[in-house]
């Protein structure tokens, strides 16, 4: 298994050789390769057996950084990065060829990030180049939000993980493009369309689910636990599936048998994004066949728990 450590040292001295180290950000974990460095980008794809025509985000230390990484900068995405960097934002830019084409799937554009987490950010800093890094897990599966989360999964596969405690946020990041004028959100995540539209104004959504993204995290069957899950009323699905080996996944209610989890007591959107992959990957470790599940209210954050329930379903 991998060696879990709080050393940044080590870290960067794995980075350096062209290794893999899992970094924790405010969102989740992340399996992070030099980015300039395309063979050891293409150790990532071998450790999620991630398809090659999947993009990957790019992770900075600092606004600073994107004219390295970016050829345009437009006022809107500036004004983006200025109020929500660091921060569960992506922003898919036009890329400059220092970036290698096996990052971005050949695509001309590739996804800036600057997470939201010390450990992360100060190693960062102790490098000469960018992070590639999508979520730490096989492809497909639902996404980590501890170190032991990684090492249960890729721990046989991967050298080191810096631990930096659970994730704060809990959702990936929102991926936010432009097309002239036009501002699209690609990817639903842990900043809110809301929050994206008080500084830029309108935006589009294109959330493809084709097998040719534009963007990381589009694909439509994604973030999901190896057994069945089905969303609707949990009242009636629970006189449906009666007699069954199930799980129950609710965001207010609890209902009082084994293997129930509850999102958020309180009816908070933040906390139900904070532990929804945990109580996945809980049900989906538990003596169940089937997930019963439901949707959340569809505002703020919850659009985005929402979309990643619609997914794990598929």
């Amino acid at each position: 298994m991998s060696l879990i450590s709080r050393d940044i040292s080590q870290a960067v001295s794995l980075l350096q050789q062209g290794e893999l180290v899992a970094i924790p950000t405010e969102t989740v974990y992340g399996l992070s390769a030099n980015a300039l460095h395309a063979k050891a980008v293409t150790k990532i794809f071998e450790a999620k057996n991630r398809p090659r025509f999947d993009p990957l985000i790019v992770h900075v230390a600092s606004i600073n950084e994107i004219e390295k990484y970016a050829s345009e900068f437009s006022d809107q995405a500036k004004r983006l990065a200025e109020k929500f960097w660091p921060g569960p934002l992506t922003l898919l830019l036009p890329k400059k060829i220092i970036i290698p084409d096996i990052v971005t799937a050949g695509l001309s554009t590739v996804g800036l990030r600057c997470p939201d987490h010390a450990l992360t950010r100060a190693l960062l800093q102790q490098l000469d180049f960018p992070l590639a890094a999508p979520s730490a897990n096989p492809f497909g599966y639902v996404s980590p939000t501890t170190a032991q989360h990684v090492n249960n999964q890729l721990g046989d596969r991967i050298p080191f993980i810096l631990d930096g405690g659970p994730c704060r946020v809990g959702l990936e990041s929102t991926i936010v493009g432009f097309d002239g004028g036009s501002v699209i959100v690609h990817r639903l995540g842990g900043l809110s369309i809301e929050d994206v539209e008080s500084i830029v104004g309108k935006v589009k959504l294109n959330l493809n689910s084709s097998s040719n993204p534009v963007a990381p995290g589009q694909l439509s069957s994604h973030y999901a636990p190896r057994k069945k899950i089905i969303i609707g009323n949990l009242e009636a699905l629970l006189v449906e599936h009666a007699g069954e080996r199930i799980g129950v996944l609710s965001f207010q209610k609890k209902y009082f048998r084994n293997h129930s989890f509850v999102l958020s007591p309180t009816g908070s959107l933040n906390e139900a994004a904070q532990n929804i992959f945990n109580m996945l990957r809980i049900l989906d470790e538990s003596p169940v066949d089937l997930i019963l599940t439901e949707f959340v209210p569809d505002n703020g954050l919850g659009r985005a728990i929402n979309d990643r329930l619609r997914r794990a379903a598929e």
